[in-house]
């Protein structure tokens, strides 16, 4: 039986190994690109959904759901897709982008505006390293 976290998406299950899991989670993302790429946002979300519940700790399907439920203006289940991948890896600059945008378009300028400078600070430490 999946478990669920407070963003909705389900918990990694204990049985799957990680490189099984995550292969499953690749597929269900690949296809959800595809679909995303048809414009079909509806079935995008699902197959993104799909992925994360194979591997929950896969930010990258969900930064497409994110994105695709934006598309849709679904912004409050965006938010907490986003807020879950910060919560996964507080240094995601996209994450907090992603987020930054989205309370911008729910008029939460505060919020947005402090989620983009964390954005930016993260941007540059990213930078400092590489340099």
């Amino acid at each position: 039986m999946l478990e669920f976290d407070s963003a909705g998406l389900p918990r990694m299950p204990e049985d799957n190994t990680a490189q099984k899991a995550r292969e499953q989670a690749e597929t269900h993302y690949y296809a959800a690109l595809d679909v995303m790429a048809e414009g079909s946002l509806e079935r995008a979300v699902d197959a993104y959904r799909e992925s994360i519940a194979a591997d929950p700790t896969y930010t990258e399907a969900m930064h497409g759901l994110a994105r695709a439920l934006q598309d849709l203006q679904r912004y409050e289940e965006a938010i907490a897709v986003a807020q879950r991948i910060v919560e996964l890896d507080p240094d995601d600059v996209l994450a907090h982008t992603s987020l930054s945008v989205l309370y911008q378009k729910k008029g939460m300028i505060a919020e947005a505006e402090a989620e983009g400078a964390k954005a930016r600070v993260l941007g540059w430490k990213q930078q400092l390293k590489k340099g």
